[in-house]
């Protein structure tokens, strides 16, 4: 306790003399934060010697809220604290994914309904129910199932592999799978039925928001995170 009073001490000092030093503990998901948030920290590093970046990957970057030893986190979907202190970085939707071998050998589903027939993957992570996916259609009405998952792993990124290579439907991030659709390694299923927005934001202790490196950092932050991916 008396450690964690000194290191707040020495945080105000350094923001009341407005210097980019310190301690930087920044926590996100494993894809988006080594694809897109550690080469801003890395640069953010460089230009400012004195600071100190530690980077968290985690699975579930929102369960980290609940402590005090995080500066930024960063995440990506709807948020259950909407008082916590946040700033958009960028927009983002969600697709449904299969690959086009699997489709054809499948069948592309027409309404969320037909989900039951197909082998559908998850992403552990956030805690969330990730096995209810909810819909819009273009008419504004609502539908929603709860799958029984095929293939799961807590990595975005071995579920997406699976996805390419046959294994069945995944719900992932714009961000994510847009080289993939691109590409054609997969393709977007259900296009006429909307899943939510799953934005990607900062959240900000309002313990050191107000430090001189926490608002650069962000400055970089919200520089740096292309809003088109």
């Amino acid at each position: 306790m008396v450690l964690t009073d000194l290191s707040r001490l020495n945080d105000e000092l350094v923001a009341s003399r407005g210097d980019v030093a310190g301690p930087l503990r920044i926590i996100a998901p494993f894809g988006f934060g080594r694809i897109h948030i550690a080469p801003i920290i890395g640069k953010f590093a460089q230009e400012y010697p004195e600071i100190t970046p530690d980077l968290v990957l985690s699975d579930d970057p929102y369960g980290a809220a609940a402590s005090d030893n995080w500066d930024i986190i960063i995440h990506i979907g709807q948020l259950a604290d909407s008082t916590l202190v946040q700033r958009k970085l960028a927009s983002n939707k969600r697709f449904l994914c299969a690959s086009p071998d699997y489709l054809r050998a499948h069948g592309e589903p027409a309404h969320p309904d037909e989900l039951h027939k197909h082998a559908c993957g998850v992403i552990r992570e956030d805690q969330a129910d990730v096995t209810m996916w909810g819909f819009t259609d273009p008419e504004g009405s609502r539908h929603s199932i709860r799958i029984r998952p095929a293939f799961t792993s807590n990595d975005g990124e071995v579920v997406k592999a699976w996805a390419c290579q046959g294994l069945g439907i995944v719900m992932r991030s714009e961000w994510n799978v847009a080289a993939e659709l691109r590409d054609g390694r997969l393709r977007q299923a259900l296009k006429k039925f909307a899943l939510p927005d799953a934005d990607i934001v900062m959240l900000l202790s309002p313990k050191t928001l107000r430090t001189e490196r926490i608002k650069r950092l962000v400055e970089r932050l919200v520089e740096g995170v292309p809003q088109k991916i």
